[in-house]
């Protein structure tokens, strides 16, 4: 499988860095509209783990629990992302449902840390709407929340 300008084909001591002018056009075609859905997907994904474990916890100490689990959706969301999109497939469930895959701006593996900051990032970003337009103003199409976290995301390459 060969990956979108993967870093084997740069030249020795030069440090690869995705961009709209390296990247073929469509490693960015759609790449907008299919985030939106695989951001639900993962979303409604996200919510039924945590309402899972909520209710098994809940259950397993009477109740007792009852204070400390809101927080549980985003302790679940912070590892989700962070273990799925480190992981061999370098996309969450929702993005590989929509095609895509998440790299640094070199090329590489997303680092567990970078994923789940991500992550966290991303979801600060939806209560402040309008910080997600900045996806409309940047040609390589990455939100705020992946410029900060260093990461692109692309459509996945195709098998030749």
């Amino acid at each position: 499988m060969s990956d979108w300008g993967s870093p084997a084909r740069t030249v020795p001591q030069q440090q690869f860095i995705f961009s709209p002018a390296t990247l073929p056009v469509q490693a960015l075609a759609g790449v907008r509209r299919r985030r939106i859905f695989a951001i639900c997907l993962d979303f409604l994904l996200v919510a039924f783990i945590a309402g899972l474990i909520w209710t098994v916890l809940f259950f397993l100490t009477l109740g007792l629990i009852l204070l400390l689990l809101p927080p549980i959706f985003p302790f679940i969301a912070f590892f989700y992302n962070g273990l799925t999109v480190s992981g061999w497939r370098m996309a969450t469930p929702g993005m590989l449902a929509m095609d895509l895959e998440m790299r640094m701006t070199d090329g590489s593996r997303v680092p567990f840390l970078n994923a789940a900051v991500h992550a966290v990032l991303l979801y600060i970003s939806w209560m402040f709407p309008p910080i997600l337009l900045v996806s409309l103003l940047t040609d390589d199409k990455r939100c705020l929340h992946d410029i900060l976290a260093g990461v692109i995301v692309t459509r996945r390459a195709p098998s030749f």
